[in-house]
Order: C-alpha cells, then structure tokens, then sequence
C-alpha cells in the first residue's frame, strides 16, 4: 500500500531501502532505518507528553535533525507541526504561537531567552522542549521545560490516535505582504500529493542527495525534505551565512538537487563554481519569483549538464506548474503546465475560461488546494472559491484556489505569469507588469537585483519606481537604466524613478521585500501633488 500520510513516507523508504542515506547534518549521517528509529521514539515522547490529536506543535529551530525529527513525529503522533522561520523576532514567533493555540513548543535556550517575556500570552502553551539544557532561571507557571533528552525519557507510547489523509499535518505561516502572516492549513492528502508529484516530474530516485538550504517554514523549503522522504533520497540540511557555503557544500556532498529562490540564485550565478559540481549536479529549481533570463543563462553556465526546472506555486496549493527543462530555449518566459495530479485555469472574474493570449487569474483546483487559512474564516473566503467549472449534478460544492495571480495561456496550453493582481501597475491608462520591467532591466547588465512597483502620482495614475542594487564593486548607472529601456519597451513602461539601495531588504523565506520598498517609497511624488 503506497504512503497516504506524512510519516508514512519515512517509514516506507526505510522498509523499502532501510540502509539507504536518509538525512546528513554537517557530520551527522543517518539511514532510513535509524531516522525512522529515531522519529518513532520522538512520536512516543510527545505522547509521553500528553500531546492530544491535531493539538499544534510548533518548532522553531534551524535545519538540523532535530527539526526533521520532530516535523514527522509530530505527524506520527497525530499533531499538526507549525514550523516557525527561524528568523523570526519574538513577537513574530510569539504571534504564531497563539494564533494557533500552540500546545508545545520545541527551541533552543538561547531562542527561549528572546521569546521568554512574551511566553506569559500564550495560554494555551503547556510544554517547552529544549534541545540543549534547561536553564534554571526559566520558569513559568503551568508550563514544563524539558531538555530533550529528559524529552526523550517521556516515551512509554507503542500505538498512536487512529488518522487518515484528509486531518490536518501542518500550519505554514506565510510571511503577508500586508497585514499579519495567514496560516495554511495542510492535510497529509495535501503532502503527500505534492511530494509525489514533484519527485516524480523531477524524476527523483534513491541515489539523489537534495540540498535543503531554505526555511522549512516555506512550503518549497519543506519540499526538498518530503521530496527526498517520498523517493527514498537523502535530505542534505544546511543553514547558509553566505552563497559560497552553499557552492562549497555543494561540492563536498555530491548534491544532484538544489532548490533556490530569485535572490540566491542571483548571487550563486555571480560566483565561480568547480567544476566537478557539473559531474553530480542533475537539476536545479526556481520558484518564488521570476529568475532573470541573465541569472539562468549564467548558471547554465556554470553547470551545462544540470537541468533547470522553472516553477510556480502558492503555500495555498503548494505548488502549481513547472516549466520542462526541453521548453527552456523556446518558452524562456513561461511558468511551464500543471504539476502531475493538478488542473490549472486561467478565467476571467465571472469564472468563465479565457481565450488563448487573454490574461486573467489562475485557479488551482485537486488535492493540493489548501484546507484554508487558520481562524481566519474571512481570508479564507477571498480566496478558497467555487471551483469555476463545477460538474452539472454534483451535491456538493468543489473549492478551488483563486490565486490572485493574472496569467496567460498560449495556443499550446503553456502558462506566463504577467503578476499579481495587488502588484500590477496602473500607468497612463495602461496595466504595466512589474515582472516585465523587472526582465528589461536585468537584461542591461547594470544592476544586480531589481525591482518594479507603482507609487501614486497626480498626472500617470501611477508612477513605474525601480529600485536597484548597483553590480558588486560598481555604482549604479541610473541613467545608463533609463536610456537602455527607452530602446526596449514603450514610453510608458520606461521608469519614471530609479532609487539605488546597496542592499535590497529581504523576508524571512529570503524573497525581496517587495510591501517593505514599496513603504519606503511610497511618497516619492507627494511634492508634485
């Protein structure tokens, strides 16, 4: 019987290939027998603890394999994982934990020192585990602090609350461009479905070694470890200070799978790789953002013998389309068809289909439609809808995802991302994507990272504002921008500001902060009001 729940798919590797390599940390190796040991000791110990079905459990940790652990034991035990950016400040953290009534909390002591004066608010929190010791000075009244191996002594449980596909396995807090982070609700159906279709586009086998350098917290962070668990891979974890640690570990851990967004991708193209990663390197991904046609070409590069898969999705159906590295020279712009087991469509606001070439929002319908945003009952009904073409006679409604995304389909049914519908620029009378500047710009060679948005202005609507970071070692050519777009696209796209930042600001997931320049910059133009 195949694996219809999370954990399953750990504990069906381990029974298929059980002395495979399962999960490296730094020189931490273990096979897929010794981390199914240790999760299900992990599981009994929640129990131990008194962890009840579908109660949350948050971990906020780096990558490590405590991380890993607890992710899939809390799964096993019947709970629903809530892993938390490590990045996050304590008000950050201490928001998630009581949106979601977390019940335990596993962190460091270092983590809990930051988050310990807001721990009060959190009335629902009854465990703390720590995975070093327990400081004395930590007290609080109606909460146990456990060290984890004292943790790890609460397992007395062989059996486990009866769960099936359709209960809830994880909240991913989404980082919100506006406003505080959702909460998306995951089933085990959800998982499952997406590990399996995306190793099986990637063509994923035991003998790959997946790199997982983002947050798990994200949903295609966590991707590259239920990925490498429904293949029988090994999930290679690492927390990254700089690009080059991610190329130097590359090399050292013969990694056939790397999984990157926009911002990362750009600063790797700009480094030397070895070349023996071309010998091992089988694919590389993108998704969170459009990579620049520069940045993919400079990887191609570096690594001839790879290939680039190019995605899109959202934490709401996890992931949506790929591009299929064969359509890379033809359709460099395209976000590719729907992943296996998915049905993408494009429609306009009423839900009937659009025409070839007609741009209108992508719905996202099948087992990887989200089960909505948590205690949030509003949100949830912005954008889980009516699918568009319901079947005559059905009794019951299907929901689909509305994505708020505008796209376009070809004749051959390849899909283009033109931009968010809160992100499309009004200028002139014109709808402007600000992907599509974005591309213009890269293609100059004079910046390094870009980006577009619309701040309001009393003659244009909107005015086009980019902001740029200079070329390393170089200033940037405002001017030099400006003149190269003049010759690249109609008057009306062609910037009408250029702001130069040394550093562009990121989230936590590491895409650009798009809501942070667009604060920042959102006065530009009031003195010609």
């Amino acid at each position: 019987m195949m694996p219809a729940l999370l954990h399953d798919l750990l504990l069906h590797s381990a029974h298929t290939t059980p002395d495979a390599p399962a999960l490296t940390h730094k020189t931490e190796h273990y096979t897929y027998t010794q981390f199914a040991k240790q999760v299900t000791q992990v599981a009994s110990a929640l129990s131990g603890c008194g962890l009840l079905k579908q109660q949350r459990v948050a971990i906020y940790l780096p990558k490590q394999p405590e991380t890993a652990e607890m992710i899939l034991a809390t799964s096993m035990a019947g709970g629903i994982f809530v892993p938390v950016n490590p990045a996050l400040k304590s008000a950050q953290v201490c928001y998630i934990l009581k949106d979601c009534n977390v019940s335990l909390l596993v962190t460091s002591r270092s983590r809990l020192h930051s988050l310990w004066t807001s721990l009060d608010q959190c009335s629902d929190l009854q465990v703390v585990v720590l995975i070093d010791e327990v400081d004395n000075a930590f007290e609080l009244p109606g909460i146990r602090i456990l060290n984890w191996q004292t943790f790890l002594h609460q397992a007395n449980q062989t059996s486990f609350p009866t769960i099936i596909d359709s209960d809830v396995a994880a909240i991913l807090y989404t980082s919100g461009s506006t406003g505080k982070p959702k909460g998306v609700v995951l089933s085990h159906l959800n998982m499952v479905t997406g590990a399996n279709s995306v190793a099986e586009y990637l063509g994923n086998h035991q003998g790959d070694r997946i790199l997982a350098v983002l947050p798990f917290s994200f949903d295609y962070g966590l991707s590259q470890l239920t990925t490498a668990l429904a293949s029988g891979a090994c999930c290679v974890l690492m927390e990254y200070l700089l690009p080059r640690d991610v190329i130097r570990v590359m090399e050292a851990q013969h990694i056939t799978g790397l999984a990157a967004v926009p911002p990362l991708w750009i600063q790797l193209a700009q480094l030397d790789w070895p070349e023996t990663i071309n010998e091992h390197l089988r694919y590389f991904t993108n998704s969170g953002g459009k990579m620049p046609q520069t940045t993919l070409a400079a990887l191609r590069q570096h690594v001839p013998n790879a290939e680039p898969y190019l995605m899109y999705g959202l934490t709401e159906a996890f992931r949506s389309t790929y591009l299929p590295p064969k359509q890379i020279d033809s359709r460099p712009d395209s976000i590719g068809k729907a992943i296996p087991n998915a049905e993408v469509m494009v429609v306009r606001a009423d839900g009937t289909p659009c025409q070839a070439d007609e741009p209108g929002e992508l719905v996202h319908r099948g087992a990887l439609v989200a089960l909505g945003y948590w205690n949030d009952p509003e949100k949830t009904a912005e954008r889980f809808k009516p699918c568009p073409h319901q079947l005559a006679g059905l009794p019951l409604t299907e929901i689909a995802v509305w994505s708020g995304d505008t796209v376009s389909r070809d004749k051959e049914g390849y899909l283009y991302f033109v931009g968010r519908d809160d992100e499309m620029i009004k200028t002139s009378g014109y709808r402007v994507s600000p992907t599509e500047v974005e591309e213009v710009i890269y293609a100059s060679g004079l910046a390094q990272e870009v980006v577009a948005f619309g701040i309001s202005h009393p003659v244009l609507g909107q005015a086009i504002v980019v902001v740029a970071a200079p070329i390393e070692g170089k200033v940037l050519d405002a001017a030099g921008i400006i003149n190269f777009c003049r010759g690249e696209m109609p008057t009306f796209m062609v910037p009408a500001h250029i702001e130069e930042l040394k550093k562009l600001p990121r989230n936590p997931n590491g895409k650009i902060d798009r809501n942070a320049l667009y604060q920042q910059f959102s006065t530009l133009f009031e003195d010609t009001q």
